[in-house]
């Protein structure tokens, strides 16, 4: 088994590269790649075999990387992210400096501040955000546990996380809320 700090840095050295990442989250397994590369987004949909119609969600390490990526943060998005006791997604009004196809189509982002030290530490040692969609073809469940990533999935990516850094995932994917730059706030996914 390799040390944490190999296999994060061996995985720095994928993202930079413009690869592809299969690594575990606190809500389930995870395709990642650099949010800023439009290539290796690109890969990520041919991966899932999922129309690029469909936005994605991003992970940051802390708020200040959310605004290098969002134009204007909503005053209550810090503060509903440091009351979510469960892992919490927020759809920011308009991205910047990403990846044109990873927003959405109205320009809004979906960004998850990770509850696990592992991604954390990923994302932040990488210094960028990095994609976060589950570890599956679309149209078919998303996998709870390593082994139950289908093999298609783990052949296609440069690199697969060893499995011993899952720090228990949930299982089941984040909550999902919209918030508005005026406060109002749409609940997406509960």
């Amino acid at each position: 088994m390799k040390e944490r700090k190999e296999q994060i840095e061996e995985a720095v050295k994928v993202l930079r590269a413009g690869g592809i990442l299969l690594y575990p989250t606190d809500t389930i397994w995870g395709i990642g790649c650099d949010a800023t590369d439009e290539k290796a987004v690109e890969r990520v949909f041919e991966i899932k075999q999922r129309a690029d119609s469909k936005s994605l969600i991003i992970l940051a390490s802390d708020m200040d990387m959310v605004a290098c990526y969002v134009r204007e943060i909503p005053e209550m998005a810090v503060t509903v992210e440091s009351l979510s006791e469960k892992p919490l997604t927020i759809i920011y009004p308009e991205g910047i400096n990403l990846a044109p196809n990873v927003t959405a189509e109205d320009g809004s982002i979906a960004i998850r501040i990770p509850k696990n030290d592992f991604c954390v530490e990923l994302v932040r040692r990488f210094g960028k955000p990095i994609v976060s969609t589950s570890a599956n073809v679309s149209g078919t469940p998303a996998p709870r546990r390593y082994i139950d990533i289908p093999d298609s999935v783990k052949a296609s990516v440069n690199l697969c996380i060893d499995p011993s850094f899952d720090q228990g995932s949930t299982g089941k994917a984040s909550s999902i809320i919209k918030l508005g730059l005026h406060n109002e706030v749409q609940v997406i996914r509960e």
